[in-house]
């Protein structure tokens, strides 16, 4: 047992209190429970719900999540971030830094779209539950963007991620896993989508996981940090293979290829 204190040793302890690890000579507990009870007991995944909620998932809810998080792992070196941990990576300054530049790029029009969403879905379940209908009340959320986020997709006309998981979570409501309250506003901002434009508008990776983020009650911060987490696995992946092939200072397009010259942006 830790000696007590006092004074201005326990301002200093009480300035970083936190309820998420007790930590102490030969103790290490998160969220209440000793580490050693953890490991080998406990998936990644149920960890950090763990961590982040306080509390260790039913082992649906935790399946729910980590296929949200094996989803949304990578989408190629045209994404920013991936593109941009690459070229770190060949700079000379270590996995480290090529992650943290890749993860940095994650904002609100790169990574955002997640957070959004579940916002939106949010909003629509509010408004229901204020008496106002499932379909107004996703045609009134629809109104106050541009872009809905986690709708349509620039490379897929149906991202090929989106079904597998909108499976996942029918399976679940039908099970009693989760309510599928956001999930029925999703497909309602969907038909609305739909119906509003020439072009078909489906639900993308960004939506499906924001419906799951939020069935499973995490708040629409929390669902940018859980895409975080998942695309650093891609992010950790590029930036290796890129630091294996031994290139150097690796520039945005090849060499051979020069940016065009734009007079009329030239200073004067």
């Amino acid at each position: 047992m830790s000696e007590p204190v006092s004074g201005a040793a326990r301002e200093a302890a009480d300035w970083w209190a936190t309820g998420i690890v007790r930590m102490a000579p030969g103790v290490v507990e998160l969220r209440g429970i000793p580490v050693q009870e953890l490991i080998g007991s406990v998936d990644f995944v149920s960890m950090i719900w763990l961590m982040v909620r306080g509390e260790l998932p039913e082992a649906r809810r935790a399946s729910l999540l980590e296929a949200a998080l094996v989803a949304s792992v990578d989408h190629g070196p045209q994404a920013p971030s991936i593109a941009i941990a690459r070229m770190t990576a060949t700079c000379g300054v270590g996995l480290n830094n090529a992650m943290a530049s890749g993860v940095n790029a994650l904002g609100d029009s790169h990574g955002g779209a997640g957070q959004q969403c579940v916002e939106a879905l949010t909003d629509i379940v509010a408004l229901e539950d204020d008496g106002t209908d499932l379909a107004a009340a996703a045609e009134r959320v629809a109104g106050r963007y541009r872009y809905v986020p986690g709708f349509g997709h620039r490379f897929h006309p149906v991202d090929p991620r989106r079904d597998p998981l909108l499976a996942l979570v029918d399976r679940a409501v039908a099970e009693g896993v989760v309510a599928g309250r956001h999930l029925r506003a999703a497909r309602a901002l969907e038909t609305f989508l739909n119906g509003a434009k020439a072009k078909p508008v489906p639900m993308n990776i960004d939506g499906a996981t924001a419906v799951i983020y939020a069935e499973l009650g995490f708040a629409p911060a929390l669902a940018r940090g859980l895409f975080v987490l998942s695309r650093s696995v891609g992010i950790l992946a590029h930036a290796w293979e890129e630091t294996t092939a031994g290139k150097r200072n690796k520039g945005p397009v090849p060499r051979s290829i020069l940016p065009t010259y734009r007079e009329d942006t030239a200073a004067r």
